[in-house]
Parts: structure tokens; C-alpha cells; sequence
């Protein structure tokens, strides 16, 4: 029994100090990524290039509407006068630019998503590595990132590096 109890005693106290030592360096921080992104200049900027490109497209769609409009309002007052192949033509017109009209708003705003992640990644990509190098200076090893919801808890020992990220993206 003795010849079992010595190893046993000295696998429990090994495991006992490696646990005890990884919980004294283990560090955790957190930061509102969103709430980066919301200050940051540069997504002022983006916002306002997505805001004159979403502007020119509301003013081809409005075009692309209003000569719906106005053919429909034409076929309206003469339909009684036209023969009916001029009749079905005109139906068919009308058919294609409604057509036309739903597939431009839908690439529209594909387009408009498009653009959007286009402006918005470089600065995501900033962010990220500033969080990346606070991190590591501030030797951590995870960061949480608190705007989504997955997080539910942070003790009071998680580092807030929210300022240490703001002064490395020259925010103050």
C-alpha cells in the first residue's frame, strides 16, 4: 500500500501546482469592438462613401420607377384605341421593366453589401490588430469581444483593454 500512496501523493501535488500555476497566469480581457468601430474616423468616412453610392442608386431606381410610370399611364388612357397586338406589346413592355425594376433593386442591395464590406474590412482588420498587440503586450490570451451576446459573464480580474486599444488606434 505504501509503494502506491508515495506516487499517488506525488501525482496529486503535481497536479495540484500545475493547476495552481495556470491559474495565476492565465490572463483574460475584453473589449466593445463595436463600440471601437462606432469612434473610429475612418468608419465616418466609409459611411458617408456608402451613403452617396446608396444616393445613385435610389436616383436610377426612382428613373427606372417613374418610366414605369409614365408608359403605364400612357397604356391606361389608350388602351382603348390601341389593336391588340399593340395591346400585347405594350403589356409585355410593361412586364420587362417591372421585371427590370425588381432585379436592380436586388442587385442593388447586393451591391450595396458589397461596397459596404469593402469600406468597413480594412478598418475591422485595424482593429483587429490593435487588439491583437494590446493583447500581447498585455500578456493575455484571450480577448472577449463584449458587443456580441455570447459572452455572459467577465470577472473583475478580465482586463478592459478598451483604452489600451483606443490609444494604439490613436483614439483619445
Amino acid at each position: 500500500m505504501k509503494r502506491f500512496f508515495k506516487p499517488f501523493v506525488l501525482v496529486v501535488l503535481l497536479v495540484v501546482g500545475v493547476t495552481t500555476f495556470a491559474q495565476e497566469t492565465l490572463r483574460f480581457g475584453h473589449i466593445n469592438s463595436q463600440q471601437i468601430l462606432r469612434d473610429m474616423p475612418e468608419r465616418t468616412e466609409a459611411q458617408k462613401e456608402l451613403q452617396l453610392e446608396a444616393e445613385k442608386l435610389q436616383e436610377q431606381f426612382e428613373f427606372m420607377q417613374m418610366e414605369y410610370q409614365e408608359k403605364l399611364q400612357n397604356f391606361t388612357e389608350n388602351q382603348e384605341t390601341m389593336t391588340s397586338l399593340v395591346k400585347q406589346m405594350r403589356e409585355r413592355e410593361l412586364s420587362d421593366i417591372q421585371a427590370r425594376i425588381r432585379e436592380f433593386s436586388s442587385t442593388a442591395q447586393e451591391d450595396l453589401q458589397r461596397i459596404e464590406m469593402e469600406l468597413l474590412q480594412p478598418i475591422f482588420n485595424k482593429i483587429e490588430n490593435a487588439i491583437t498587440r494590446v493583447a500581447e503586450e498585455q500578456g493575455l490570451i484571450y480577448v472577449f469581444d463584449l458587443s456580441g451576446n455570447s459572452l455572459l459573464y467577465h470577472s473583475n480580474q478580465s482586463v478592459n483593454i478598451q483604452q489600451y486599444v483606443r490609444e494604439e488606434l490613436g483614439m483619445f
